[in-house]
């Protein structure tokens, strides 16, 4: 076990999410089109069922309606 597979499973552990699920998720927001309402769609329902939050459809449209129209901020500095 390298350092990469204790690192994931200590996140298995808290989250209950696996490592393939985490990738997934990374290689869709490296390599997805983040102006894409469905790569959009797609992401926030990724996160939905990972973190056991309800995301209504009207608070994916707005997250969505966000971020394709640049309202989010490219650096998480700026957000606080």
């Amino acid at each position: 076990m390298n350092l990469n597979d204790s690192f994931f499973n200590k996140v298995e552990k808290k989250t209950k999410v696996d490592k393939n699920t985490i990738l997934g998720l990374a290689e869709k927001l490296q390599k997805g089109n983040m102006k894409d309402e469905n790569t959009l769609r797609e992401i926030i329902e990724t996160l939905s069922k990972m973190t056991g939050k309800k995301v209504s459809k009207e608070q994916s449209d707005k997250i969505i309606s966000k971020v394709i129209d640049g309202s989010v901020p490219s650096n998480i500095d700026k957000m606080f």
